[in-house]
């Protein structure tokens, strides 16, 4: 069947235009949905979804996989730009990769059923990998093949809802998902995002007749990527998509680290308790808002007093996103004194993030479609949403650098890999040999299994570290349950080899014992220590109307009853109860505030090397 391969000549918007809206709404809807809950997700279920239970996954650890994931979704545009562009065309390429997309759903939806969650978790991300990131070069180019000379003056407004689209289907996801995850669990929670991908494709090719089919140019690709033209808008191109990973770097953490912060604040606004990843829905409120107030109230009141030009946008955008950081250090700072801030402070950097997000992503993507010669369009947004990939890398690689190995972790699965294979069907204790790599010795780790349960570590020392948390949360308990201050907290003792035993707060509900251990030496795989958690007696919730659609009990509180997951006890008063786990290691170099100045600096280093490189720049327009 043969289609239109020229924009109907019009000046009103394409008569196609409604049905890719609809389409990456829905898509948009799957992808935000399925993203929201996956750090929490890999943090707080994965290890309970077979059949015993295993070790959660460290902040650190989850953002650095969550950014790898997040990141090569943004590098397989690359293959989808080619297939559009020289094999396939756009339109057969969203069809056949959105197929692939709605497999990976599936994989996720799968976990827990059979086979191992880890395997299924990494087929389901490595098959939307292929097919978000494939789609995405096509999908936005495809939006620009809609336009012709007479209506091109729309293709700003366009782009302005196109985003629209994007922010309204990931808003009822970020507020949906979460809450399927919460009560419901992670099969209802993947599965939902599933169906709405299946919807986004059907949308897609019901609106068919209705696209001007642009076909590929084949070899012809490869002659104008090495003219002139196509050397030239490259090599303006590429350093403005660095400036912007360092960007994307910051700004995709919302759905990361920020989740962690949020989880560790008073999240009780408006009247509502809200889950920790919920908060993500701000974002898409607000571009919903900023979108017009931005293009008809701010940009040409501003535009009597400035020239804006785009990379003028830009440039105030990485302002706006160093701020945002700035706003989330503060907030830290105050959770790393133990107190517990409103989520009202995160709010605020929601606010500022958003504008920043307009002035840099809706305008690099806009920007970027102009700048590029009509064969090569979908080749150049591939390589715009490229940046996303450097700079969520960036973020991955380096909360992998910041992690500092568990040596009882290490030495515990040298051992286990030498047991026979059925070694989890009975109780087992298992000796291991520390730091001078020999057993019977003062610095032996003991690491115990039970049938189906969590395993639990016993550290050298473990009593004066012990001894150290009874001292803590007696001060706690006399305190009305307020961790104490660090710079009261003077001499907790010492471990076996002498190294002083340190307080250390984690956030207002949790707080470290830490020593340098048998090495002597800081931040290394063999600190030893205990973390101990506060459990406060939940307080009477007013009843709701939303009450009636859930369980009364939690999906994760009904899975670690199954599993018999227990934290070890710790001194009580009949109100608040401590639970300790010991540690080896496991740690993370930046911590805290210290955290989120580092990438506020960053962003404010980049953006110093971005503002002579805006002032040079020429740009040339390609719209025909």
């Amino acid at each position: 069947m043969s289609y239109r391969t020229t924009p109907v000549d019009t000046d009103r918007m394409p008569p196609g235009i409604p049905w890719i809206i609809g389409n990456e709404a829905a898509e948009r809807f799957s992808f935000y949905g399925m993203r929201t809950i996956l750090t929490v997700f890999m943090a707080g279920y994965l290890h309970l979804m077979d059949g015993a239970a295993g070790t959660p996954m460290g902040e650190a650890r989850t953002n650095e996989y969550y950014h790898l994931f997040v990141g090569a979704v943004y590098l397989t545009p690359l293959l989808g730009a080619f297939l559009a562009d020289v094999l396939l065309g756009k339109y057969r390429t969203i069809m056949w990769l959105s197929m692939v997309y709605c497999a990976g759903h599936a994989a996720l939806a799968c976990m827990g059923t059979f086979g191992a969650s880890q395997a299924w978790l990494l087929a389901g991300l490595a098959l939307i990998t292929l097919g978000s990131g494939g789609i995405k070069p096509c999908v936005s180019a495809n939006v620009g093949d809609q336009f012709g000379p007479r209506n091109q003056h729309l293709l700003s407004k366009i782009y302005g809802w196109f985003y629209f689209s994007i922010n309204l289907g990931s808003f009822f996801s970020t507020l949906l998902t979460p809450w399927l995850l919460e009560w419901y669990g992670p099969h209802w929670a993947f599965g939902v995002p599933g169906v709405l991908m299946a919807i986004a494709t059907l949308l897609f090719w019901m609106g068919r007749r209705k696209f001007a089919h642009v076909p590929p140019s084949g070899m012809g690709f490869f002659r104008v990527l090495k003219s002139r033209d196509g050397l030239v808008a490259l090599g303006k191109l590429i350093p403005l998509f660095l400036f912007i990973a360092v960007f994307w770097a910051l700004y995709d953490q919302t759905g990361s680290s920020w989740v962690f912060q949020a989880s560790k604040m008073d999240r009780n606004f408006l009247g509502i308790q809200w889950l920790s990843s919920q908060i993500q829905a701000i974002n898409p409120v607000l571009i919903l808002v900023y979108i017009p107030l931005f293009g008809y109230v701010i940009y040409p009141l501003l535009g009597k007093v400035v020239t804006l030009t785009p990379l003028r946008k830009i440039g105030a955008g990485f302002f706006l996103i160093a701020l945002s950081f700035a706003i989330c250090a503060y907030a830290q700072s105050r959770i790393d004194a133990g107190q517990t801030p409103s989520i009202a402070w995160q709010i605020l950097a929601y606010f500022i993030i958003t504008a920043g997000e307009v002035m840099v992503s809706i305008v690099g993507l806009e920007f970027a479609y102009t700048q590029a010669p009509k064969s090569l369009k979908s080749m150049i947004m591939s390589l715009y949403l490229l940046a996303v990939f450097v700079g969520n890398l960036l973020t991955g690689v380096i909360n992998n650098v910041i992690q500092i190995p568990s040596a009882a972790a290490d030495q515990a699965e040298v051992a286990l890999a030498a047991l026979p294979a059925d070694w989890r069907d009975s109780p087992r204790t298992v000796v291991l040999p520390g730091y001078d790599n020999k057993t019977g010795t003062e610095d032996d780790f003991v690491q115990e299994y039970q049938v189906g349960k969590a395993g639990t570590l016993e550290i050298p020392g473990q009593k004066l570290f012990e001894e150290a948390s009874a001292a803590i949360e007696k001060k706690v308990l006399a305190n009305g349950g307020r961790l104490p201050a660090v710079a009261d907290v003077k001499e907790l003792g010492k471990d076996p080899w002498g190294n002083p035993i340190r307080y250390e707060i984690a956030d207002g509900d949790q707080f470290r014992l830490i020593s340098d251990g048998p090495d002597r030496a800081a931040r290394t795989a063999w600190d030893l220590g205990l973390t101990v958690s506060l459990k406060r007696p939940e307080s009477a919730q007013q009843a709701s109307w939303t009450d009636r659609f859930h369980p009364s009990e939690s999906w994760l509180s009904k899975r670690k009853a199954e599993l018999g997951v227990k934290a070890e006890a710790g001194a009580s008063d009949g109100a608040i109860t401590f639970g300790r786990t010991a540690f080896s290691g496991g740690q993370n170099r930046m911590e805290g505030a210290a955290y989120y100045r580092f990438f506020m600096w960053l962003m404010l280093g980049a953006t110093a090397i971005y503002l002579p490189f805006a002032m040079l720049y020429r740009p040339r327009t390609y719209l025909d």
